[in-house]
């Protein structure tokens, strides 16, 4: 099957196997949208969409008939799921549906026609259909998807201000896509995200946090990250980014903390292995956003931005959870942000082994990630001091790799335990052990592993001197 251009559109056995059910019981199917779009552009794509003339009484029937399972939770809006040939597959009634512009809520209305369907999508490059079942060649693009694929560019069915009131959330699918394909916002459509960008009030935060995500996990977010901020979009669910376009002062002592912030981005795209590290893209994203509200300057003239990780990890928490992202990926971004700038010094003071133990024990679980984005950070033009650091970390990360082999950084427990505690200075369970477990943990990190009789040397002096428990005389 080919488009009006020629381009062949290789439709999958199970949507053309499909397809001829509903054309044998008289009803048209369409394998409809990103399907579509995909398989004209050569990308691969696993959801399948589809849509049909048939009500969804009678899109039940066909499938019980032909499925597996069926499921109809989503029938009110004309949505009937199945297991078909193996594949879940999901159809939906043509929609006609209009909107309240109060809320995202459609009020629901089933269409008669593929146009009528078509027109109600968000953009045109989503907008086209392939007939199935009939072994025509049947290719439906009322509104120019093709055209505006060959041209790469990004245009609404309708008017982009009427799709966006509809649905304010495809302002940020704009930027995703741009970011996901490549593609130019066409004018009419970003005038219209510049000016209904507090539209955006309207939708939930978990809404526009899924977008958000989809779009920092696109092949390029930085092209849609710029989309966001230069029609004001940011300002709405992540303004700490475009006030980090900070002026710089007369004496350019500080780096535009915005274009910085931006490189970090694209910087860890390449130490990424394998699929896009979302977590990693968002801390890089926010690892500076305490920076505008702790610029100060010293007496020599020169920026300083004190403590700019702390207020920042505080800050990304705080924007994170009114995003209402999971508490975990919460805990590891923040994290992230917190410990990026400890690193520095490394290579003129050098550390301890007990600092080394302390970093790797703090990362945890996003000891890699942080290694990732610590080396991003550095986007100086000056080639000597680019190389020092590289270098430096190089020492650093070799230096943790001995120390890992010698003890098990990433497991690091006082030599003694709870149990241990509470025999030795007689407690009972409480925050005096908890209180001892540290003190233990401290010593792990300063000195390295103790044995048995070191350990409950140190743990009973260190009793005596706090005056808790009953440790036996010395």
């Amino acid at each position: 099957m080919s488009d009006r251009s020629g381009n062949q559109i290789a439709v999958p056995p199970v949507a053309e196997e499909l397809g001829r059910v509903f054309h044998s019981a008289g009803y048209r199917l369409y394998l409809v949208g990103g399907p579509v779009r995909d398989a004209i552009l050569r990308r691969s794509c696993t959801d399948l969409d589809f849509t049909t003339d048939a009500r969804p009484q009678d899109t039940t029937r066909l499938l019980q008939e032909h499925g597996t399972t069926v499921w109809t939770t989503g029938a009110e809006f004309g949505t009937i799921g199945a297991m078909f040939a193996g594949h879940q597959v999901e159809v939906t009634t043509f929609r006609a549906d209009n909107y309240d512009r109060l809320s995202r809520n459609p009020q629901v209305a089933f269409g008669d026609s593929l146009e009528e369907d078509l027109v109600r999508r968000d953009f045109t490059i989503n907008a086209m259909a392939v007939r199935l079942g009939q072994g025509g060649t049947e290719f439906c693009d009322p509104y120019g998807g093709v055209s505006d694929l060959a041209q790469r560019t990004i245009r609404t069915p309708g008017s982009p201000q009427s799709s966006f009131l509809d649905d304010p959330l495809r302002m940020l699918r704009a930027a995703r896509f741009a970011a996901q394909l490549g593609f130019d916002v066409d004018p009419d459509v970003k005038q219209a995200m510049t000016d209904l960008a507090g539209e955006l009030r309207r939708i939930t935060a978990e809404r526009i946090r899924d977008e958000f995500v989809k779009l920092m996990g696109a092949p390029d977010p930085v092209v849609g990250l710029r989309l966001l901020v230069d029609c004001g979009l940011a300002d709405y669910f992540l303004p700490e980014l475009p006030r980090m376009r900070m002026s710089i002062d007369e004496h350019a002592q500080h780096k535009d903390v915005y274009e910085h912030t931006l490189q970090v981005v694209r910087n860890v795209l390449a130490h990424e292995e394998g699929q896009p590290d979302v977590i990693l893209r968002i801390a890089a994203l926010l690892h500076d956003i305490g920076k505008p509200d702790t610029k100060g300057t010293a007496e020599s003239g020169r920026v300083t931005f004190h403590h700019h990780e702390v207020v920042g990890a505080r800050m990304a928490r705080k924007r994170l959870r009114a995003l209402r992202f999971p508490k975990h990926d919460i805990a590891s971004i923040s994290q992230l942000i917190f410990l990026h700038l400890r690193f520095y010094g490394y290579g003129e003071s050098g550390w301890t082994d007990s600092a080394v133990r302390r970093y790797v024990t703090d990362a945890g679980d996003e000891l890699e990630r942080l290694h990732k984005l610590v080396r991003s950070d550095c986007t100086t033009r000056n080639r000597r001091k680019s190389a020092r650091l590289a270098a430096d970390y190089d020492a650093f990360e070799q230096r943790i790799a001995r120390i890992q082999s010698e003890e098990d950084l990433r497991a690091v427990r006082p030599d003694l335990d709870g149990n241990a505690i509470m025999q030795l200075l007689g407690l009972q369970p409480g925050p005096e052990v908890g209180q001892a477990w540290k003190h233990l943990k401290e010593l792990r990190l300063e000195r390295g592993p103790l044995d048995r009789d070191e350990a409950e040397a140190e743990l009973l002096k260190w009793a005596r001197q706090h005056n808790i428990g009953s440790p036996p005389e010395a």
